[in-house]
């Protein structure tokens, strides 16, 4: 299973680093017809890692034409690979089976590329006042005509909120060992009345709705107090149940895979109801710079602009890390990359931030709809990017024939100044004003942000990338079995605050009037660096000094940074993150000690995630030998 942290679909929510393009020059010699002729080989069709896993594994196969699908179908079936989703127009499919049957399927000259089928996590959930919009609801501005498409966690389809404006409905929910579909049917899809409701027995755990968030979402872009109170909505449910706690961290959480935003995109596209935009509250893993040429930006690009090519926009929460950069699909170019701010026009502590956002909007202390009639209040770039969708449609409802991306130049035109440092660089980022969007006026004075305290330590200057294939011994060593039970983990006996204040958890209770918000998820700013044993100490029992709801946390965002947690190393739940910092028997597991207590140095505050990246790229090579995986640990100074 792909944990990606887009996710996340948090989406979670994570990619992979591009081959850099060399440019051309005229003196070159042309390639000949025979070396560009030249197939891939199958082995670099295989995702990193892949070659790795030793039991099934759900994956997509890209194909390089469509009517190649019920060929490949056939021939995988042949060769008992399952075949577990067939797209109708795109060219993919998603099977079953093991690192050798896909490296089989890899050899056939049809297939482009084999990678996992990634799961993301939703994004960690007056701001009407704030950006303008009650004002434009005076003069006449509700959204009447348009309609935003909530691909989420479904909704409360008979919330007062909406008022019987919910329009059309799907779902699309991946299933596997241990993963439930969320479809009312129980079945991997279903189109109609009742497909995304929110209100079922699949999201209940425990008296606890897990299908909250996007009740949340669609109310704060299209409910009754939302920014577009009279558009219509699409409601869309992506997520899949996972009911293991070594791959949630907790007793059951929902993941949105891949697989299925893919199918929610083309549905949208496909509808004849004039739709605004697209909301994706959700993310993946962490990029500085546009993932437009990574593995995943070239599946979902294409996606983005055929929204975009029938006038429809792709809203996408930056996420909750505190970087300076977004989560995956936010930061794929023609996406609109939205970040948080709080009511007094301050970035807020939790959200991304940097040249890749777009816009930021109203994130802290959000109420909005929430299942069974209620309304609770979260925080989280999960809550500002509805709040840019809605604004959209206000947007388009007022100028129904004008393109979208000159409706988003509106926005970012018109929007409210932001201006700080990221990345060592002078930025400015608007904050919505959609009341100036409609009226074209000039944004109001720049908002000089005061820095919040930045985390140290990066990392130096990386070395080289070491090659996995340096040194001497043999080929990866099979893994003991380890018998060390799991910890206890205890709470601490003074609980401590998380580093920042607010956002939705996975599992959230049934709110009450006087219920307070939960915190949000995000990176710490201690940035002080921790061994492997350190780490451990701080994990097991009462021992350390971090609370356990802030070690959980980290190991959520490690995930988001991680190729190797939870794909190939299990490290969701405290008992197996000991576990993994604990072991050292073989070259494989000091390694990964070293690379967790990298992780989670990173989320506790320390910048840089070079020689995580170089050491990763060993760990995930099938012909890493013991001396490479040494010194990949070593590297890591942990």
């Amino acid at each position: 299973m792909r944990l990606r942290p887009l996710v996340t679909w948090v989406t979670t929510f994570a990619l992979l680093t591009a081959t850099p393009v060399i440019p051309a020059h005229a003196d070159d010699p042309a390639p000949s017809s025979e070396t560009s002729a030249q197939p891939t080989p199958p082995e670099e069709k295989l995702e990193d890692g892949l070659a790795l896993d030793r039991g099934p594994v759900r994956a997509i196969v890209e194909l390089t034409d469509p009517a190649q699908r019920e060929p490949i179908a056939a021939k995988a079936a042949e060769e008992s690979v399952d075949v577990v989703l067939r797209s109708r127009t795109q060219p993919f499919m998603v099977v079953e089976g093991t690192a050798e049957e896909l490296a089989a399927l890899a050899e056939d000259p049809r297939v482009s590329s084999v990678h996992r089928d990634r799961a993301y996590p939703p994004a960690e959930v007056s701001n009407l006042q704030l950006i303008g919009a009650d004002q434009a609801h005076a003069q006449g501005f509700k959204g009447s005509g348009q309609a935003v498409a909530v691909l989420d966690t479904g909704i409360d389809l008979d919330h007062p909120s909406f008022g019987g404006r919910v329009v059309e409905e799907a779902c699309f929910s991946a299933v596997e060992d241990g993963v439930t579909s969320l479809c009312p049917n129980g079945q991997t899809s279903m189109i109609g009345p009742g497909a995304a409701n929110a209100v079922t027995d699949r999201c209940l755990a425990g008296g606890v709705n897990l299908c909250e968030h996007g009740t949340h979402v669609a109310g704060i872009a299209a409910g009754a107090e939302g920014v577009a109170p009279e558009a219509k909505i699409v409601a869309i449910q992506v997520f899949s149940r996972v009911d293991d706690e070594n791959v949630c961290g907790e007793p059951s959480c929902l993941l949105a895979y891949e697989s299925s935003l893919r199918l929610a995109m083309e549905h949208v596209a496909e509808l004849s109801t004039p739709v605004a935009a697209v909301n994706l509250s959700l993310g993946g893993m962490l990029f500085d710079t546009s993932c437009d040429t990574s593995e995943e930006g070239q599946v979902f690009k294409p996606l983005v602009d055929a929204l975009l090519a029938r006038n429809i926009a792709t809203v996408v929460a930056a996420g909750n890390e505190y970087y300076d950069g977004v989560s995956f699909p936010a930061c794929v170019s023609s996406a609109v990359a939205v970040g948080a701010n709080d009511g007094n026009d301050a970035i807020a502590d939790f959200s991304n931030r940097g040249e890749l956002v777009d816009l930021f909007a109203p994130g802290v202390d959000i109420e909005s709809s929430v299942p069974d009639n209620q309304k609770a209040v979260h925080s989280g770039t999960s809550m500002a990017s509805p709040h840019v969708a809605g604004a959209l449609a206000l947007l388009k409802a007022k100028s129904p024939d004008t393109p979208m991306t000159e409706l988003i130049a509106k926005l970012t035109s018109t929007g409210r100044p932001y201006a700080y440092r990221a990345n060592d660089k002078d930025v400015v980022t608007p904050r919505l004003d959609v009341l100036a969007a409609l009226g074209g006026a000039s944004p109001q004075p720049t908002v000089s942000q005061t820095p919040a305290p930045a985390p140290t330590g990066g990392d130096p200057a990386p070395d080289p990338a070491p090659d996995p294939t340096d040194g001497s011994g043999p080929t990866p060593e099979p893994d003991p079995v380890d018998d060390t039970p799991d910890p206890t983990p205890t709470p601490t006996s003074t609980p401590v605050p998380l580093p920042t204040v607010t956002v939705t958890v996975t599992i959230t209770p049934t709110p009450t009037a006087a219920s307070t918000p939960p915190p949000v998820c995000t990176r710490g700013k201690t940035a002080k660096r921790l061994t492997a044993k350190q780490w451990a100490m701080e994990i097991h029992r009462s021992s350390g000094t971090i609370p356990d709801a802030t070690l959980t946390c980290y190991l959520k965002l490690a995930q988001k940074g991680s190729k190797v947690f939870p794909e190939l190393t299990k490290a969701s739940s405290l008992g197996s993150a000991y576990r993994v910092l604990k072991a050292s028997k073989t070259a494989r597991q000091r390694l990964d000690a070293a690379l967790l207590a990298g992780w989670l140095t990173w989320a506790h505050g320390t910048n840089g995630t070079a020689r995580l990246a170089s050491a990763e790229k060993v760990r995930l090579s099938a012909k890493a030998k013991a001396a490479s995986l040494k010194k990949a640990a070593s590297a890591l100074g942990t």
